[in-house]
């Protein structure tokens, strides 16, 4: 059987690291990294984008606190919000840290999938301790 997307021309251009450059500086001035690892401010939460061009990954990540502040019960609340009110952004830790996280292929990603991938990982941070929610959407009881 034939794919029926396969056919479909992809009319619009990649994504690649000039054209999120571009985009980062348009969201703020005050920008700092260099090309494949942006670090800026929203909302009074710092960014930080990375990619990867020959690998075809982007990630935006946040720091949120230091994981020896987190009990069982966060945790719990942690993987409840992944599923549940974390949306496309998601809560990780690694190297003692939690952060909220959002990653995707770097050449499909879209300029709005982009911008409101940035708000919905500010947002998670933001949100952490409250209503551990990237937006006003939620899945499931919460």
């Amino acid at each position: 059987m034939k794919n029926p997307f396969s056919s479909k021309p992809n009319v619009r251009k990649h994504m690649t690291n000039k054209c999120l450059n571009d985009l980062i500086h348009q969201i703020t001035p005050d920008v700092g990294g260099q090309i494949g690892n942006w670090q800026f401010l929203i909302d009074g939460r710092d960014i930080l984008v990375i990619t990867h061009e020959r690998y075809n990954r982007m990630r935006i990540i946040s720091p949120i606190t230091s994981t020896d502040r987190l009990n069982a019960e966060a945790l719990a609340r942690l993987l409840e919000a992944n599923f549940s009110s974390a949306l496309d952004a998601k809560y990780a830790i690694r190297d003692e840290t939690l952060w909220s996280v959002f990653t995707h292929p770097l050449a499909e990603l879209t300029e709005e999938q982009f911008l409101d991938c940035v708000a919905q990982v500010a947002n998670l941070a933001n949100n952490f301790g409250g209503t551990y929610a990237s937006s006003n959407l939620s899945f499931g009881k919460r």
